[in-house]
């Protein structure tokens, strides 16, 4: 059987730090957070006031007021970063074997905004005043399928929920549709919107989240001082297609996807394997995969969502397998988390790293913690000649996800 080449020719980002590939990989560049006060709602009750929202929106691009009316917002900002997608590969699916073109697009926990609203209307209301597009606005599976509806792609359609791990699990089960030839084309990706009360609320009732006052200090990944994570919100989408596929339509290659690896740690609901083991084993699979050595990963994306548990475990996974050599650098402290989305938008940030020979900094960190062995970047980004990179995600329930990318070349 012969195993298909797979790339990545274009993606769309709405982000905390931008709504281009453009104006996302500047704000990574040049040192811009996108964390600030809460305005989406009162957070007077409690200690949490530090989001990564997203700013100036241009709604108005691709959508009309109606559209808020059946779908949730995490659904529109996936339809909006899926059209950028398509726009920067130069795709016309005009031209294109629909059946052949797919559309595997994740959320961690899909419309909850309209979850709440709904929920709270029946409360005051009574259960026959539920709006009707209720559950089409509010399942996880709806950007998905908005998307294929939107594009009239026809092939496989669906939303992996892993939950933090989910866009990274959606990148890597397009690439192994590619790879094994029964699509040409993927879109594939994540979005997330649950800057809202019981999002915030949720996550604040498990102690997970930072409760630093100074944005700047709040998402601080393996620093010493970290209290837990920021909440971001946002979509990335990538178009992933066969090589001979993306080279029979002249397309522009911006990076290889050249391995996936899943597992899960089966150890706890929330807590992952305090020795990483869970995680090496899945950066292990991901460069297995590639058909490379551990020596030659030059960046590592690290999940890195400024939680002690998550990141001990993850220094220790990254030098078990790595050393204590390579450079590693959390892009959660630009955007907060992303949840179901982290995934795809961390590896548009990790192909652009690729691509501009450039490490991210750290943002925020000053000080790394005593439990931290690998060698995270903070301070200022660092110029880098990037071959190979991988890009963690780690989700509640266990569940890793790890993607590794090369440097287009023929």
């Amino acid at each position: 059987m012969t195993l298909n080449r797979v790339v990545v020719t274009g993606y769309g980002v709405t982000s905390p730090i931008g709504n281009t590939p453009e104006e996302f990989w500047n704000s990574l560049y040049d040192g811009r957070i996108g964390i600030g006060p809460i305005t989406k709602f009162d957070t007077s009750d409690i200690p949490v006031h530090n989001a990564g929202e997203v700013k100036d929106f241009p709604f108005d691009k691709y959508f009309v007021r109606k559209d808020k009316n059946r779908m949730d917002m995490y659904s529109i900002y996936a339809i909006y970063a899926t059209l950028e997608a398509l726009e920067n590969a130069g795709l016309d699916m005009e031209t294109e074997n629909r059946d052949r073109v797919g559309v595997i697009v994740s959320s961690g926990i899909g419309g909850l905004q309209e979850m709440q609203e709904q929920i709270i209307r029946m409360h005051e209301k009574g259960i026959r005043r539920i709006q009707p597009m209720f559950i089409p606005k509010a399942l996880s599976n709806m950007a998905a399928g908005n998307i294929a509806l939107k594009i009239g792609a026809q092939g496989v359609c669906k939303s992996i929920t892993t939950a933090c791990a989910s866009s990274n699990d959606a990148i890597g089960e397009a690439f192994r549709e590619i790879k094994f030839g029964f699509h040409d084309v993927i879109l594939a990706g994540g979005s997330e919107s649950t800057i809202n009360e019981i999002g915030i609320g949720g996550f604040n009732a498990l102690t997970a989240l930072s409760t630093t006052e100074d944005p700047k200090r709040a998402a601080i990944p393996f620093d010493k001082d970290r209290n837990g994570f920021v909440m971001g919100e946002g979509a990335g989408v990538l178009v992933l297609e066969s090589l001979e596929h993306a080279q029979n339509r002249g397309a522009t290659i911006l990076a290889e996807v050249v391995g996936y690896g899943s597992n899960c740690d089966a150890y706890h609901q929330t807590t992952p394997t305090p020795d990483g083991s869970g995680a090496a084993k899945a950066i292990r699979l991901a460069i297995q995969e590639a058909g490379i050595q551990a020596s030659d990963v030059d960046y590592v994306n690290a999940h890195g969502t400024s939680t002690q548990a998550n990141e001990k475990g993850e220094s220790q996974a990254i030098v078990t397998v790595f050393g204590k050599d390579v450079p590693v650098s959390s892009t959660k402290s630009f955007t907060g988390h992303l949840l179901g989305a982290a995934g795809a938008v961390e590896a548009i940030a990790t192909i652009e790293a690729i691509r501009h020979s450039f490490i991210p900094m750290t943002a925020g960190t000053k000080e790394l913690s005593d439990d931290i062995e690998a060698n995270v970047i903070f301070g200022q980004g660092q110029e880098a000649d990037l071959q190979y990179a991988i890009s963690n995600t780690f989700g509640f329930g266990g569940h890793n996800s790890v993607l590794a990318f090369k440097r287009w070349e023929e």
